[in-house]
């Protein structure tokens, strides 16, 4: 069980981390603090590389990698200017285990619990489906929460879907986000959704939820602790009342 819990902000993004750690700060028995953005402040000579060898290549390719003179180049020109980075997708776990060597060596046990609100997508390898998914949490040491992450890596309403490809056999091309947002009705987070902050309280208490006990994600759609992969589900888990479930109300509601 962690005696110290450190988020760091995300400052090119929505997110407000210090009002997450004020929601989980009565709910979670380690101290908690906030730091600034984890790449400037634990920023290492080799991130450019590593975040370069974390690169997906392809959907369906497991091989990641392009460790070419542009392409550090261009993660050097991300960890200056993190407003310009998008449209790539890393490897999450490579990317944790890069962040954790950034550390200090005496932060990465698991006394201190490291959770890094991410501005980049990252996925995992589907072996049982031979692609890579886009997810919002890479838990462990350190926790992984990706913003962009919590826009993509949940479905969207079969209906989005449905314009994307009505719009493009129309036009020939992809339909702008906003025109999609605009005419597919049900309900989604989109890009700087002025409810990032809530949604995402969540996915922080779950980093912490499991290095306390072993146990990554809740069954119970109605909990903040429920691992929502359609846009409906996320938002009935973080948006809706209940908070939580029976059982993690008991361990995190507040009286």
């Amino acid at each position: 069980m962690p005696e110290r819990v450190v988020c760091y902000r995300a400052p090119s993004t929505v997110v407000d981390v210090d009002a997450v750690a004020d929601w989980l700060e009565p709910r979670i028995d380690p101290a908690i603090e906030v730091q600034d953005r984890f790449l400037e402040v634990h920023r290492t000579d080799d991130l450019p590389e590593r975040f370069a060898e974390a690169r997906v290549l392809s959907p369906y390719d497991r091989r990641t990698g392009n460790t070419m003179l542009g392409t550090v180049r261009y993660e050097e020109r991300a960890l200056e200017h993190p407003e310009r980075e998008g449209g790539v997708l890393y490897d999450g776990i490579q990317v944790q285990r890069a962040l954790n060597a950034a550390l200090p060596a005496e932060e990465r046990g698991l006394e201190t619990l490291h959770v890094v609100v991410l501005d980049r997508a990252i996925g995992t390898w589907g072996d049982h489906d031979g692609r890579w998914h886009k997810r919002v949490t890479v838990l462990g040491q350190p926790a992984i929460v990706s913003v962009p992450g919590l826009y993509e890596a949940p479905a969207k309403p079969e209906a989005y879907y449905k314009e994307k490809q009505r719009h493009a056999l129309l036009s020939g091309d992809a339909p702008p986000r906003e025109v999609l947002e605009n005419q597919v009705d049900g309900d989604f987070l989109v890009e700087d959704d002025p409810r990032t902050t809530d949604a995402l309280k969540g996915y922080l208490l779950q980093a912490v939820d499991y290095l306390e006990t072993g146990e990554p994600f809740c069954d119970d759609e109605r909990c903040r602790l429920f691992n929502a992969h359609y846009h409906e589900d996320l938002i009935g888990a973080q948006l809706r009342d209940p908070e939580f479930c029976p059982t993690h109300e008991a361990r995190y509601g507040l009286e």
